[in-house]
């Protein structure tokens, strides 16, 4: 892999329209990148370049471009997961070979250098029939946790924390990530799936996505299991959208100063996935030029309250004093940004890291006055099903 630095080497990125494999997940290389939204989106293959993060829109912005097509996505992408603790180095690849699809079924190939791009043969791998699972914090550690942010929010100190716990998973096998990524997709419709080095997950959290001048942010906050009048009942919980409020609040406060102006709903709707159901708001504005590329919105929202908390520096301080483990890339931008600025960027939830035959899973819960660690608890195993029921299916 070419790690890159000032000034970049020179590289040239050729698209075209193509015809893709009905299944997007044959044309990913085994260390590639996929970024799946329903019938849409992109898989790569190879590395041209990778590139430190504050580097990156330098870069694309330096590669020669062949691209009559001009559709978001097209031409060159930076493409990675980001860290949670936003003061740690991070980097992103710029793909060798992209070959992706569009919502209205138009597909394309963008390459970069010599090498044509080659559909990768799938093959079955053997995959895990055996697991071990555990975690350092058990429920006493939880309900520790959760007390110790209730007298945090007593004394005026923050309104919200959201606090995670890890799970690990030990297999008799290596875990299988197309196979993973195949299952994510069948079972979590309206979800971001995606892969990057070892980063497997299904998003239903939109960080932010931009087309041009327009942006739009979906927050999700509230949280309930899936069920007959789940939805009304997060709609009509006080400690629900009071947490979801907060959430909506500062991702208004982060793009009101680069937006000319925001819609913003005045009541969360219900979405459900899967399993559970999220308070979600949808807000979209105009940027202001010259308007910010996808990668710095996503970068100035992150992380929000929907992950660390309000106020930022005090979740994020209680944080780090409470949970056992770092969180790694979990609730970090996850996602990609094109040559225009464009791009998509998502929430890395309800995932796992995998590495061979381990696995690491996340979940979290936002603590409001008000929260009870039972049910927050109850909470988190509902985030974590859908991930843990996809690697434990024999």
């Amino acid at each position: 892999m070419t790690s890159v630095a000032t000034p970049f080497p020179r590289l040239h990125a050729v698209t075209r329209s193509f015809d893709p494999p009905a299944d997007l997940l044959e044309a990913r290389a085994s260390d590639g990148f996929a970024w799946l939204h329903d019938d849409a989106g992109f898989v790569t293959s190879g590395v041209a370049a990778r590139v430190d993060v504050e580097d990156v829109e330098a870069a694309l912005a330096g590669v020669d471009v062949d691209d009559p097509l001009a559709w978001p996505g097209t031409g060159p992408l930076a493409v990675g997961a980001l860290a949670f603790d936003a003061r740690r180095a991070s980097s992103l690849v710029i793909p060798r070979v992209v070959v992706g699809r569009d919502a209205a079924g138009r597909g394309w190939v963008t390459e970069i250098g010599d090498e044509p791009a080659r559909l990768r043969v799938s093959v079955a791998a053997e995959e895990p029939t055996r697991w071990q699972i555990g975690s350092r914090t058990d429920r006493r550690r939880w309900q520790a946790m959760v007390a110790a942010a209730l007298r945090s929010i007593e004394r005026g100190e923050l309104d919200k924390v959201v606090l995670a716990r890890a799970v690990h998973v030990e297999a008799d096998a290596d875990f299988a990530v197309s196979e993973v990524l195949a299952r994510l997709r069948v079972r979590q419709p309206g979800c971001f799936v995606h892969c990057v080095d070892g980063l497997v997950g299904a998003s239903p959290e939109l960080l932010v996505r931009r087309v041009g001048t327009d942006v739009e942010s979906r927050p999700l906050a509230g949280t309930a299991r899936a069920g007959d009048g789940a939805g009304a009942a997060l709609r009509a919980s006080v400690k629900d959208t009071h947490e979801h409020r907060l959430v909506v609040d500062g991702v208004v406060d982060a793009l009101a100063p680069v937006c000319v102006d925001l819609v913003v709903p005045a009541e969360p709707s219900a979405v459900e996935f899967s399993s559970v159901v999220h308070l979600a708001t949808l807000v979209r504005g105009s940027l202001r030029e010259p308007a910010w590329s996808v990668l710095a919105l996503a970068r100035r929202l992150h992380p929000t309250a929907a992950v660390a908390g309000s106020p930022r520096a005090a979740a994020l301080g209680v944080i780090a004093d409470l949970e056992l483990e770092d969180r790694g890339r979990y609730a970090a931008p996850v996602g990609w940004v094109d040559g225009r600025g464009d791009g998509e960027w998502a929430v890395a939830l309800r995932g796992a890291e995998l590495d061979g035959r381990h696995a690491v899973l996340w979940a979290g819960a936002g603590i409001v006055a008000g929260s009870e660690p039972d049910a927050e608890w109850a909470e988190t195993q509902a985030k974590l099903e859908p991930m843990l029921h996809t690697l434990l299916s024999p």
